[in-house]
């Protein structure tokens, strides 16, 4: 490997270095809150004699507000930096988490579940920072640590929250579990701030120059741009139709369209943002050294739906996939089995990452996500007739792809547009919940097999998208408001 793409993980005296190691390690604690609650079901199930449906209810309310709250907190992180926004972030977590944790009927439970997507956002905001810390040559793998190492936090979760839960002991033993993940996140906020710097010594930090959306440098890309918000209030609206009479039931007939209604409105709202935050420099024409192609922030975007979407959603149903097929496996042994796919994230993505480094930024994005449609193919042909060890080691190849993808992917937003980092980072990831809905809403209608293919023809579409990317080469220019033209290098 060439000393160019080599990270010394244990050189904590290199400022960058401990700012990855803090930093990742927010984010895996951002994980733990999101996703405490899905290891201590059993006991909620039990205290508040939840249905079927009001569990699933939880799963999907875990989920929803993650969409809209990454393009807020990529908002957020642009104009005010990621010491700020991950101290804040970790400190509103603490208060949502313990009103989850004493929750004292369903209702509330449901409101703080709902609510507590918003701590998913968390991800976004060490992409920006990892990005201000890393050369060019080294940020790809700098970004697989943290977000391999980061998602880690939903498996550290559930290894260690039921023997918490027990520990604690009593009817309320899962609520201390549940509250010790906030507390510690709280306090981890507190020293994020103080340890914590946006960018390296002598560095300037660029800030978008209006917020509410992202700068585009034409009218093409202005269009494109509105297009693609347009599928994430299409999830929102999957989400509220999943919630409604004709289905899960939970919400009434005059909710849903309520909300339906609402989503109208706030997409008219952000148009007018976009519109607002563009018009200007549009109408007067942008100079060609501060353009860029919004076509590149499109292909990342339909990357993550096909890699995280598809994660989140299989890491949900592949426990009982195995249970399903093969005979004689006990709920533990199938969660075993599966474990394998999100395990692979602290490896796999750090690959995805270096890959990109060493071999280019199209070229790998593209060989990951044709490995990850061969890999779900591989995995729609599995049946009873199996032998479980070779099914099992199929699922660890195809995750190493679909994990090693997301690396590919967050290697390149921080080589588009500096300023707007946070905001790319935000639309691409909440295109990942977006893709996670879809593909779960497909699995509702049909067997594993299909939809295992209908995620492997997804990732072939996408594939041939992805040749239509620019190589990221040369440099790209930040014009502060006093005119100055800074040039950073990407390729």
């Amino acid at each position: 490997m060439s000393s160019d793409h080599k990270i010394n993980l244990f050189a904590l005296g290199d400022p960058k270095i401990k700012t990855l190691h803090i930093t990742w390690f927010a984010f895996f604690l951002t994980f733990v809150v999101w996703f405490n609650h899905a290891p201590l079901l059993v006991f909620m199930k039990e205290a508040f004699d939840m249905s079927s449906q009001q569990i699933k209810a939880l799963m999907i309310l875990n989920v929803a507000l993650t969409i809209p709250a990454r393009i807020v907190i990529g908002i957020l992180v642009d104009k005010f930096g990621p010491r700020k926004v991950y101290s804040g972030l970790l400190l509103a977590s603490t208060v949502l988490c313990l009103l989850f944790a004493f929750a004292n009927s369903y209702e509330q439970l449901a409101l703080m579940r709902f609510l507590m997507g918003f701590v998913g956002a968390g991800f976004v905001i060490g992409i920006r920072m990892v990005g201000e810390w890393f050369p060019h040559k080294s940020v790809g793998i700098a970004e697989g640590i943290y977000g391999g190492w980061g998602n880690f936090g939903s498996a550290a979760a559930a290894m260690t929250l039921p023997t918490l839960a027990l520990m604690f002991g009593g009817e309320n033993g899962w609520r201390y579990a549940l509250a010790s993940t906030g507390i510690i996140a709280g306090i981890y906020g507190v020293f994020y701030y103080i340890v914590a710097r946006d960018t390296p010594k002598g560095s300037t930090y660029f800030k978008p120059k209006k917020a509410g959306g992202l700068e585009v440098t034409s009218w093409k890309d202005f269009y494109l741009y509105l297009a693609m918000n347009l599928p994430m209030y299409f999830a929102l609206a999957l989400l509220a139709w999943k919630l409604s009479p004709a289905n899960l039931g939970l919400l009434t007939a005059t909710a849903t369209y309520s909300i339906y209604a609402v989503l109208v409105v706030l997409f008219g709202y952000q148009t007018y943002k976009i519109w607002h935050v563009n018009i200007e420099h549009l109408r007067a024409g942008v100079p060609e050294l501060d353009r860029y192609s919004f076509k590149q922030v499109a292909i990342l975007d339909w990357s993550y739906f096909v890699t995280f979407g598809s994660e989140l959603a299989v890491v949900s149903m592949l426990p009982l996939f195995f249970l399903e097929t093969f005979e004689g496996l006990s709920p533990v042994k199938a969660g075993l089995l599966a474990s394998g796919f999100a395990f692979m994230n602290l490896v796999a993505r750090p690959t995805g990452g270096w890959f990109s480094d060493r071999f280019g930024r199209r070229k790998s994005l593209m060989i990951l996500i044709g490995g990850l449609a061969l890999g779900y193919f591989v995995l729609s042909q599995i049946t009873s007739g199996w032998w479980i060890p070779v099914a099992v080691i199929a699922t660890m190849c195809c995750s190493f792809f679909v994990q090693a993808g997301e690396g590919a992917v967050f290697a390149v937003v921080p080589l588009i547009k500096r300023r707007m980092t946070g905001q790319i980072a935000g639309m691409a990831g909440a295109y990942g919940n977006v893709g996670a809905v879809t593909y779960l809403t497909i699995l509702s209608f049909v067997d594993y097999s299909t939809f295992f293919l209908v995620i492997a023809c997804s990732a072939l579409i996408v594939f041939f998208i992805a040749m239509m990317m620019d190589e990221p080469k040369g440099q790209i220019s930040e014009v502060l408001p006093d005119g100055t033209v800074h040039l950073i290098d990407v390729g």
